[in-house]
C-alpha cells in the first residue's frame, strides 16, 4: 500500500513540473531598444556637472579619463626610460673602450714591463750624469781644464744664478774664450763628452784682428737637489689643481 502511494505521489509531481516547463516562455532581449536607451542617456548632458549625468555616460567618462591618464603616464615613463637607456648605452660604449684598453695592456703586460725596466735603466743612467751640490766645483774645474787643454784663453768664466727646478738645479756659466778655429771645435767636443751633462747655448763666434776667434756662449750644467732643497721646493710648489 505504501509503495502504491509513493508511485502516485511521484507521478503527480512529474505532471506538475511538466506543465510548469510547458507554460514557461523564453525571455527575449530587444537590442534596438537597449541601444536607443543608451544613446538617449548621452543627450542633453551638462558638461559643467558630470555628477548628475546618467550612469552609463558617467562611467564612460570615468573610463576614458582613467585610460587617458594611464596612457599619458606610460608615455612619460617611456620617455624617461629612453633617456636612461641612452645614458646607459653611452656608459656601455665607454666601458667597452676601457675594457679593450685594459685588455690590450693585459695582453702586452710583459712587453710593457720590459719597456718600463728599460726606461728606468735609462733614467738611472741619466741621473748618474747629474752631479751633487758638492761635486759642482769639480765639474767647473773640468770645464776650465777642457779649455786650457785645447790652448784656449778664458777671457770670461762667470757662474750665474742657480735656477732651481722641480727635481734639479740649473747652473748657467757665461764663457768667453779665444783661440784657433779647430781648438774651439775640439773644446766644444770635449764639453759634450764630459761625464756630466753640460750644454753650450747661445753660441757666438767672431774673428779677431790677430787671426784668432772669439767664442761667447753660455754653458749650462745641471745637478741634483739635496734633501733640504727638495723639501723647500715641494713646500713652495702650489697644490695640484690650484690656478
Amino acid at each position: 500500500m505504501r509503495l502504491y502511494l509513493t508511485q502516485v505521489l511521484l507521478l503527480a509531481v512529474n505532471n506538475i513540473v511538466a506543465k510548469t516547463m510547458a507554460n514557461k516562455t523564453p525571455t527575449k532581449i530587444d537590442f534596438a531598444e537597449l541601444q536607443q536607451k543608451l544613446v538617449g542617456q548621452f543627450s542633453e548632458l551638462d558638461p559643467k556637472d558630470p555628477s548628475i549625468w546618467p550612469a552609463f555616460p558617467r562611467y564612460t567618462l570615468f573610463f576614458i579619463t582613467t585610460v587617458s591618464i594611464v596612457v599619458a603616464l606610460w608615455f612619460v615613463w617611456l620617455s624617461s626610460s629612453q633617456e636612461i637607456l641612452v645614458q646607459e648605452q653611452g656608459k656601455e660604449v665607454k666601458l667597452r673602450e676601457d675594457y679593450k684598453g685594459k685588455l690590450a695592456k693585459a695582453v702586452n703586460l710583459q712587453v710593457l714591463k720590459e719597456q718600463r725596466e728599460q726606461v728606468q735603466q735609462y733614467v738611472t743612467q741619466l741621473e748618474k750624469q747629474l752631479p751633487s751640490k758638492s761635486e759642482m766645483d769639480a765639474l767647473l774645474s773640468d770645464i776650465n781644464q777642457a779649455g786650457l787643454g785645447r790652448s784656449l784663453q778664458f777671457d770670461l768664466f762667470k757662474p750665474g744664478q742657480v735656477a732651481v727646478k722641480e727635481y734639479y738645479a740649473e747652473l748657467p756659466i757665461s764663457l768667453k774664450v779665444t783661440g784657433k778655429y779647430h781648438d774651439i771645435g775640439a773644446f766644444a767636443s770635449d764639453i759634450a763628452n764630459l761625464s756630466r751633462i753640460v750644454t753650450l747655448n747661445n753660441l757666438a763666434i767672431a774673428p779677431r784682428s790677430d787671426s784668432v776667434l772669439v767664442l761667447e756662449t753660455t754653458a749650462k750644467t745641471f745637478r741634483y737637489l739635496d734633501s733640504g732643497e727638495q723639501a723647500a721646493q715641494k713646500k713652495a710648489a702650489p697644490p695640484k689643481g690650484a690656478k
